[in-house]
């Protein structure tokens, strides 16, 4: 998968998520007909996020972002649906390629040797990324809910 392709993927999970847990919430509140839409969209959202901003590091740092873009991918993540925002301005800024520049270039620094190492083994790098979402996301529920 390209970094294209599984940026583009992340970015629209997260909002598709965002949605979801958008409506949930208006159920929840305004009629106050179910709660149902909160409890299945609530994590799922919650997972998308944690996938998004981890997929932003590892394409940010191989597709040589700078530290600022990086940080703007992220905070993306926060209002809904400005996933899709930024993955249309990072398409048409040609921030995205087609190929995984560490797949063949020699890293140089921490980030890119560990991004390397993903990109070179797909199917040991999906697996540390399904680990890593797993990980964040139990740590997140054992922070608690947020406050608010």
């Amino acid at each position: 998968m390209s970094p294209r392709l599984l940026f583009r993927g992340v970015a629209i999970a997260e909002a598709c998520t965002w949605a979801g847990l958008l409506t949930g919430m208006y159920l929840k509140y305004v009629p106050e007909s179910t709660e149902v839409g909160v409890s299945v969209f609530g994590p799922l959202h919650g997972v998308a996020f944690i996938a998004y901003c981890l997929v932003t590091v590892v394409v940010g740092t191989d597709q040589r972002w700078s530290a600022r873009r990086v940080l703007l991918g992220l905070v993306s993540a926060i209002p809904p649906f400005a996933t899709l925002a930024f993955e249309w301005y990072a398409e048409r800024q040609a921030l995205l390629a087609g190929s995984w520049r560490l797949a063949s270039e020699g890293p140089t620094t921490v980030p890119e040797r560990v991004t390397a190492w993903l990109v070179r083994r797909p199917g040991q790098g999906l697996l540390a990324g399904v680990a890593a979402v797993a990980v964040l996301t139990v740590g997140a529920l054992l922070a608690g809910p947020p406050v608010g």
